[in-house]
């Protein structure tokens, strides 16, 4: 098993430990899961982690943020059993972020289903010409009487295709730039929605390009104030981004775990290749940066969770060096296991196609330096 004396670093409290316990045994007796068919997949894997009630714990209900270490040791386990699931129980909560924290109680009648698995929700931010800067949003909101009327394209939506409601973002001219952007609610059946492109990548999840072709939509739809989008999606992105963290440092621990089996099982020149110096120079890079990572990732949730107003800073830190450093354990992982480390469908392999994505979504390492760069220098 994985080392779990983390769990007794002073970040956690019983709660966080009994949680962990429960759903490592839950995983274990229910993952991985089959990935033949990748939309029924993430459908399956919803339903059950709603049965469980582990869904719950993606949004409160209340209109304040979940609790960010729990959401952490969540994705942590599930990436470390099942990159998949760890996707399709993050995008619960990233999807419906806007409505957990901005929305009305109307609106939050949504959390019930997607909290208790019987909807699918996503996140609709990117565009063809706009991923980490969120201010150039082209896609167009037009006030029409007492509604709004949404024209324009997103891609690269997680969940797309598979969706039951979508947050949606886009420029409704307030103001320029960050300051015209508004958030929206819209059921995935709304008529002028169209799925135009199912996208395929390295390790498949459920992804797509979105058309919205004059699509209506009541006043109600809008989440909090018109002109507040920007604000409304960095908020979600500071509860969300120490995750990725979360879910790189779950890739990184199982890939240490499956080294670990490797070089003590495996013999070289008469002895376990863990016997070499230099493959324990490997083994001592992977077990540093694992923990490294650890203590980012959770004194980010820690520092949200205890009242931390923005920890944008420390959530750039945690996806920064998490990510990097899972491709890094990774791939020495790949060369441990030789041969094998690249062989269709070993999990070094599936680990090493899981990983890269995570050094790109919700803000590519490069604009995370951007953050942590402005905040060292009081930008």
């Amino acid at each position: 098993m994985s080392d779990r004396s983390f769990l007794d670093w002073p970040f956690f409290d019983d709660s966080h430990r009994a949680l962990a316990e429960e759903l490592e045994a839950w995983c274990a007796a229910n993952l991985p899961a089959d990935h033949g068919d990748v939309d029924a997949a993430c459908r399956g894997l919803v339903a059950k982690l709603g049965e469980a009630r582990f869904l719950r714990h993606t949004a409160t209900g209340d209109g304040t943020a979940p609790d960010v270490r729990t959401l952490c040791l969540i994705r942590e386990t599930l990436a470390r059993h099942d990159g998949l699931a760890d996707f399709a129980f993050a995008m619960q909560g990233l999807g419906m972020g806007p409505v957990t924290l901005f929305g009305t109680a109307e609106q939050r009648a949504w959390l019930e289903k997607t909290r208790s698995g019987a909807a699918i929700s996503a996140f609709a931010l990117t565009e063809p010409a706009s991923g980490s800067d969120v201010a150039n949003i082209a896609m167009q909101a037009r006030a029409d009487g007492d509604g709004w009327v949404l024209n324009g394209e997103k891609t690269w939506i997680s969940n797309g295709g598979i969706a039951d409601v979508y947050t949606v973002f886009a420029r409704s001219g307030e103001g320029p730039g960050a300051k015209g952007l508004s958030c929206f609610l819209v059921p995935a059946d709304t008529p002028g929605l169209e799925v135009i492109e199912r996208l395929e990548v390295t390790a498949p999840h459920p992804l797509a390009r979105l058309r919205f072709d004059g699509l209506r939509l009541p006043a109600d739809a809008l989440i909090g104030e018109a002109g507040k989008g920007f604000r409304i999606a960095m908020s979600v992105l500071d509860v969300f981004r120490s995750t990725v963290g979360a879910a790189a440092l779950g890739f990184a621990r199982r890939a240490l775990d499956e080294t670990l089996g490797r070089v003590r099982a495996r013999h070289l020149f008469g002895a376990p290749m863990g016997d070499l110096q230099m493959v324990q120079g490997h083994v001592a890079d992977m077990a540093l940066g694992v923990d490294a990572s650890a203590l980012l990732v959770y004194r980010a949730a820690w520092a949200k969770d205890t009242g931390a107003g923005r920890v944008s800073r420390e959530a750039a830190m945690a996806k920064l060096h998490a990510t990097e450093t899972a491709q890094t354990v990774i791939d020495a992982a790949v060369q441990l296991h030789g041969g094998d480390g690249v062989r269709a469908g070993h999990i070094t392999e599936q680990l090493y196609r899981e990983i890269r994505a995570l050094r790109i979504y919700e803000g590519a390492s490069d604009v995370q330096k951007v953050v942590i760069a402005r905040a060292a220098m009081g930008g």
